[in-house]
């Protein structure tokens, strides 16, 4: 066994319970994100991309075989489309912030405001018909253990609600924040329950950030000016 397999399977015991390093490393990797984004830092996104690499492992435990015995599909499969949807705000981040920033590197990235009536129209129809598709796929792709049917409606209700927020964000919507507060009130029992404890810790504490973040950016969005190429060119 090499040094990087090693470190790989590297486990820790907590309770009695094993579990995996790189579950702890990247929900760090996660928690630091997400202190980035409420900043509104365009460092928030890379460092948010190694976090779901290292979950998307984690998770989808039929690959790589977690000692929880479980694979919430949901949870993997997010974090793939974390990572595309990463890349996309980082690019309109970077953009932006070059636009606001003139090579001042602590001006923030965007200015925040709410989302407009059709825009929360639109991404409140993507989540609940998402729901609803996603759940059924999930139940036909089977969770690899005895799930009742109440367990893929939770994990459908997260994946698509963890999209929804992260594109929020990338478009600096305010609404953002409370999507995600919508994804954890269901993410925490569900990883408590299916024995994912870093995680669930993650999520607890994450959510006392999430409410902390709204205000943040809540009082910026009433502060600040946009910038006209926010809501022009780059807002495509």
């Amino acid at each position: 066994m090499n040094i990087l397999q090693r470190l790989f399977e590297a486990q820790l015991t907590i309770a009695g319970q094993p579990i995996l390093w790189r579950e702890v490393v990247g929900n760090a990797f996660g928690f630091a994100s997400a202190i980035g984004g409420m900043r509104r830092r365009v460092w928030a996104w890379p460092v948010g991309i190694v976090g779901n690499a290292l979950l998307f492992t984690v998770f989808f435990g039929v690959a790589f075989s977690n000692p929880q015995g479980e694979t919430l599909y949901g949870q993997a499969g997010r974090q793939v489309f974390f990572i595309i949807t990463s890349i996309y705000g980082w690019w309109r981040w970077s953009q932006l912030r070059r636009a606001r920033a003139a090579g001042d590197s602590h001006v923030p990235a965007i200015t925040p405001r709410w989302a407009t009536a059709r825009e929360r129209i639109g991404y409140l129809a993507v989540w609940l018909v998402g729901v609803v598709v996603v759940q059924q796929v999930f139940y036909a792709i089977g969770a690899g253990f005895p799930a009742p049917r109440w367990y893929f409606w939770c994990d459908a209700w997260i994946f698509v609600g963890s999209m929804v927020a992260t594109y929020a964000m990338a478009r600096g919507w305010n609404d953002f924040w409370l999507a995600w507060i919508g994804v954890d009130l269901v993410g925490v029992p569900l990883l408590v329950h299916s024995h994912f404890y870093p995680s669930a810790v993650l999520y607890a504490v994450y959510g006392a950030l999430v409410i902390y973040g709204f205000f943040v950016w809540l009082r910026a969005s009433s502060v600040e000016t946009p910038v006209t190429r926010e809501t022009s060119e780059v807002s495509a």
